[in-house]
């Protein structure tokens, strides 16, 4: 690892970074050029006083999780990522199953403010989501391992089935196998790919029984039933964009036709920004 070219690439990539490119204010009291310690802390789930130290030389070496959050909180390409890895002394992923989120799709992400959208792995781990997409959703910024993968959740998570109407269940459950087989087949023998699948099998005798029924995704937009507690029922029709590596995807969810949902859209974004308002 070496720390003091570590600190001068994140100090320099955080000051050449302007508020607006992340979705933040510019404010009227902005004393240091581009994002300040505690915004990029903020955005990439960690703590100021963790961030402090990587910047002053003196942090522990990051583990690559951490230096995954830090290339999409900074907005990296692919080889700016890669050199961040290569400064901590840790091997970039392999592309493979690369869940780097590059500046173009954060941008894009940052503009949908009135549309929840979100990026995923093709293992289903949530690894961007916009503001609306957390309000609909919850916040996946602070999980970890496998806490962040849909499928994992789905499986052996049974309480937060609860958000979806239960006659969606049993089609839910087959369409998380369905594209976790998709995957698995792309992807033959890839470590990440066979560990999610093991252990899924052997923590849920659901995801066994259906995984053992060798079904495949039967197509891409579908509609999607979700329940939030105060706004109530949102029928949202859910639109997968591939990216050009297809490790991962954009999925764009807007109301279905027909419905209430876009009024509950809005209404949903008046209580965030109220519930925000009080903390």
């Amino acid at each position: 690892m070496n720390r003091e070219e570590l600190a001068d690439f994140l100090r320099r990539r955080r000051e050449g970074l302007q508020p607006a490119a992340v979705g933040l204010s510019q404010g009227a009291r902005r004393r240091t050029p581009g994002l300040r310690r505690d915004e990029v802390a903020m955005l990439a789930g960690m703590s100021t006083d963790y961030y402090t130290r990587l910047e002053q030389a003196r942090g522990p070496r990051p583990s690559t999780q951490v230096l995954a959050s830090l290339a999409r909180a900074l907005r990296f390409t692919d080889t700016e990522r890669d050199h961040l890895y290569h400064l901590a002394g840790q091997q970039p992923p392999a592309r493979g199953g690369d869940t780097h989120v590059g500046p173009a799709i954060l941008h894009v992400l940052t503009k949908l403010d009135d549309t929840p959208a979100a990026v995923i792995s093709d293992l289903g781990e949530v690894l961007v989501q916009n503001r609306i997409h957390i309000l609909l959703s919850g916040d996946y910024s602070q999980a970890r391992g496998l806490d962040r993968c849909i499928p994992w959740l789905w499986f052996t998570r049974p309480d937060g089935r609860r958000r979806f109407p239960q006659e969606d269940w049993d089609g839910m459950s087959r369409k998380h196998v369905a594209d976790l087989r998709a995957t698995a087949a792309r992807r033959a023998g890839d470590a990440d790919v066979t560990e999610l699948v093991a252990r899924l099998r052997a923590e849920s005798a659901e995801f066994e029984q259906l995984w053992n029924e060798h079904e495949v995704p039967t197509g891409y937009g579908h509609v999607k039933r979700m329940i939030h507690p105060e706004v109530g029922m949102f029928e949202l029709v859910c639109e997968p964009l591939l990216t050009p590596s297809a490790t991962r995807q954009v999925l764009v969810y807007y109301p279905a036709p027909g419905t209430d949902t876009q009024e509950k859209l809005d209404l949903l974004r008046v209580i965030g920004t109220q519930s925000m308002s009080t903390h």
